[in-house]
């Protein structure tokens, strides 16, 4: 990181930007979470182990989007879903993680525990940084990206992080919802398996 944005610049920058956040969009998350109860049943949110700063495993959260139960991803994943995902709505709560220090505001995607022994071996870079919400990947096409590219994407980011970049790729955040460009892979419901990617 530069000398300009030492790690507790952004940690703060993180802390005052998910709590503002959090405050001023406790009306939109009210009523996600009735929207949510009404259209899936009871447990509006849903809870995933992933991958943290260091590799170390912290739990995600997010709006539920998929119907309980057998199926695919898919066979699972309801209109109401479909429409979360689309505005990245499903990933207000994760501003909690943001607060609890687990993510940032900016940074990789945080990813499965499983994928853990194929990102050390390809990208160990991103692992010095903390996930984010948004990142140069959410912006610069999501899951449409393969993963070679989007693994290109974090090891830069991880390689050169400062206050300039993680405020342009804010800015950038709400065009790229608005374009929904990548929400999910080809023959997928969300992304595609982590298979295939060279190391950067």
């Amino acid at each position: 990181m530069t000398t300009l944005y030492p790690p507790a610049g952004k940690r703060a920058l993180d802390v005052a930007g998910a709590a503002l956040l959090l405050v001023l969009l406790t009306p939109l998350l009210a009523c996600l979470a009735v929207a949510g109860r009404l259209a899936l049943g009871p447990g509006v949110l849903f809870r995933q182990e992933r991958l943290g700063l260091q590799g170390r495993p912290f739990t995600l959260v997010k709006f539920r989007s998929m119907r309980p139960g057998a199926g695919g991803d898919a066979a699972r994943l309801t209109g109401y879903g479909a429409w979360l995902r689309r505005t990245s709505l499903d990933e207000l709560p994760s501003l909690v993680n943001v607060l609890r220090g687990e993510m940032s505001l900016v940074g990789p995607r945080p990813l499965l525990v499983a994928d853990g022994p194929a990102l050390a071996r390809l990208c160990p870079a991103r692992f010095t940084v903390r996930p984010g919400l948004t990142g140069p990947v959410q912006v610069g096409g999501r899951n449409a990206l393969s993963w070679s590219d989007r693994l290109a994407l974090d090891a830069a980011y991880a390689r050169d992080v400062s206050l300039r970049r993680d405020l342009a790729l804010l800015l950038a955040t709400p065009a790229a919802v608005l374009r929904g460009d990548g929400i999910a892979a080809p023959g997928h419901a969300a992304g595609a398996p982590l298979t295939g990617a060279t190391r950067p």
